[in-house]
């Protein structure tokens, strides 16, 4: 009998504003990734976001990250049962991405195990953490997303603040976020590409739009753990925001409308779905736009978690 890993990983939303590259939020929307040994071969099957769209192949995301913890761990990838069901919006903003490089390196620690050979059934026979630490696991994302904002949050849950240490190596804080924050997601219902979005950044800006950023995501980590009160001044952005609105209208003018009524709203990520921040029930079918799927979604304290563990 060949043991079957089952992973749920969280939907996470980065930036928030001024914190570009650095600060992330783990979203109580979770895609949940299964995968058991084979004798060989590679199976996938996708239900839900994605179906039909992403490859079957050892190029699907979750393969590849799989692969890459039994190569952390000098072991061969063998063959593999995969079965992912998504409910996270693929090139949303909302971490699609993070999500399935934390699933796949998740399962891979899991079944890089020698309970998970084929044949052979129980529990692990070692403790989590003992094949590759959550510290390994973090390098490793950060390494194949290219920033740690949303495979931190991903992986750890709650708000995380992320950087990199001298070497290059990631860095978190993880952060409870203050029991009276809500926070509303408008999902796009059009996709972006990330790396078309960041071509549209300048390659410098202003110093006192820098400074101004640096003030308001010093200002934002208390806002979201001790003053909610700050929310709107905190989560002033003039790093990125602007410059990638000629690629969303949309979004753009959704995130206006919502700051001039007095709520603290950011661009997810990279966009097009747009996250406000609030501490009292928005009145979600004034807000809804063409366009956009609009909801309340809880913050995930917990992140990625092996089901049944």
């Amino acid at each position: 009998m060949h043991r079957a890993v089952t992973v749920r990983v969280p939907a996470t939303s980065a930036n928030l504003g001024p914190g570009f590259d650095s600060f992330g939020l783990a979203l109580a929307r979770y895609d949940e990734v299964s995968a058991c040994v084979t004798e060989g071969g590679l199976l996938i099957e996708v239900d839900g976001v994605g179906a039909g769209a992403v490859p079957l192949t050892d190029e699907h995301l979750v393969v590849r990250a799989i692969a890459k913890a039994f190569a952390a761990v000098g072991t061969p990838v063998p063959g593999l049962h995969l079965w992912c069901r998504n409910t996270i919006a693929h090139g949303g903003g909302l971490g699609s991405s993070a999500a399935a490089i934390v699933a796949g390196l998740l399962l891979g620690r899991e079944l890089a195990r020698p309970s998970a050979a084929p044949g052979a059934a129980g529990p692990p026979a070692a403790p989590a953490g003992e094949v590759l630490t959550d510290a390994h696991l973090l390098a490793l994302a950060s390494e194949m997303e290219g920033h740690p904002d949303n495979v931190a949050p991903a992986l750890l849950g709650g708000f995380t603040v992320a950087v990199a240490d001298p070497a290059g190596r990631p860095v978190v804080a993880r952060l409870a976020v203050h029991p009276d924050v809500r926070v509303v997601v408008f999902t796009a219902r059009r996709s972006s590409s990330t790396r078309h979005s960041r071509g549209l950044l300048p390659a410098s800006v202003p110093h006192a739009d820098a400074a101004a950023n640096a003030a308001s995501a010093g200002l934002l980590v208390h806002a979201l753990t001790t003053e909610p009160s700050y929310l709107l001044l905190a989560t002033r952005d003039l790093l990125h925001q602007r410059y990638r609105a000629s690629a969303m209208p949309e979004s753009a003018r959704l995130l206006d409308d919502l700051r001039a009524a007095g709520i603290a709203a950011v661009v997810s990520g990279a966009g097009p779905s747009v996250l406000a921040l609030v501490t009292e029930p928005m009145e979600l079918a004034h807000w809804q736009r063409p366009g956009f799927d609009v909801a309340e979604i809880t913050v995930c304290a917990s992140g990625a978690r092996l089901i049944g563990r």
